[in-house]
């Protein structure tokens, strides 16, 4: 069997390690990895599928020097780094799954959710997004559901753990409960929510609750898609909770609602209120499904539905998607 060789952009940050866990466990038919990160962490050693890796400084040259040697790279450091170094890894012939906002709405790049539009990655250019994620989990949720009665509205409310904002938003919790100010968040996180997850625009909305509107028209192809969100930060560390709630095209029933969530891959659903079974943030940890509960008929609509969607943030809605995407590109690259 033929094998890659896959290089990790930002390998020694939170997600970049979730990324090699993640990468471990699926066993991808690897030749090398080549791990990245800035010069601050250039020549740490890191052990990884049994063996030891010297971290290389992310420079130009040092990409270069590995042309025609990686076949994918796996980004996770800032919209910043993606934006400069990206295009220089598909310069020497790599594709680019990026977990950065830069490409998401770059309508050249497919922003890809593999159980929701997989066939997005065969007009890629080089670069495919990841997108955010509380996108992730919701469109997975909502993709049979699409698919089965068609969706007029959607209104989004979350509940995201710490951990979404890196490093920094961990340990504003982890301090917070000792008493310290905060130094990620404009206000204390701990025994607190906040209304505010990255910047106020013009509008009123956070760019959070921007991107999952945008996002999530994007993913499921349909720019008619009516949907409003706010987005929230919990005192959670792992895993982000939602309740959406959806108006659809055509007249929707429970049982139908449970069915065909049951029946999609990558979903697991956990509704028995008689036995208080519903998702929760701390038993969705290191899981890389998308748990939904507390389905209910919205009778405030002609057909509406309740849902409760978590799904652990940093595996789900960062690094398995990855991966995902890269086990997707693999298995088309073999069968081609």
């Amino acid at each position: 069997m033929k094998k890659f060789n896959i290089a990790v952009v930002g390998a020694t940050g939170m997600v970049g390690n979730k990324f090699l866990e993640v990468l471990e466990e699926k066993n991808l038919p690897v030749d090398s990895y080549y791990l990245f990160a800035s010069s601050r962490s250039a020549g740490k050693k890191i052990d990884f599928v049994g063996k030891s890796h010297t971290v290389i400084e992310l420079t130009a040259d040092n990409i270069r020097s590995l042309k025609g040697k990686i076949d994918f790279a796996l980004f996770s450091a800032g919209g910043g780094v993606s934006k400069e170094f990206a295009p220089i890894f598909v310069e020497i012939g790599a594709t680019v799954v990026d977990n950065s906002s830069q490409w998401r709405m770059d309508e050249n790049v497919p922003l890809v959710v593999p159980e929701v539009n997989s066939e997005d990655v065969k007009w890629s250019k080089g670069i495919i997004a990841n997108p955010n994620c509380s996108t992730i989990q919701a469109v997975v949720a909502l993709k049979p559901l699409y698919d089965k009665y068609g969706i007029k509205r959607i209104i989004y409310s979350t509940y995201q753990a710490v951990s979404g904002a890196g490093v920094a938003g961990y340990n504003d919790l982890k301090n917070g409960v000792n008493g310290e100010a905060p130094s990620k968040f404009p206000h204390p996180i701990a025994f607190n929510i906040l209304p505010h997850i990255d910047v106020f625009t013009e509008s009123g909305y956070t760019k959070e609750e921007i991107k999952m509107i945008e996002e999530t028209k994007k993913i499921l192809h349909d720019k008619d898609l009516r949907i409003t969100a706010t987005t929230v930060r919990v005192p959670v560390y792992h895993g982000h909770s939602e309740s959406i709630n959806v108006e659809f095209k055509s007249p929707c029933t429970r049982d139908g609602v449970v069915e065909a969530l049951k029946g999609f891959d990558g979903i697991i659903v956990e509704d028995d209120t008689a036995s208080n079974l519903y998702p929760m943030p701390i038993n969705a940890e290191n899981h890389d499904e998308v748990f939904v509960g507390r389905i209910r008929i919205d009778d405030s609509v002609e057909s509406g539905v309740n849902l409760w969607v978590v799904a652990d943030n940093i595996r789900k809605g960062a690094a398995t998607n990855a991966v995902q995407i890269v086990e997707l590109l693999i298995k088309n690259h073999l069968e081609a």
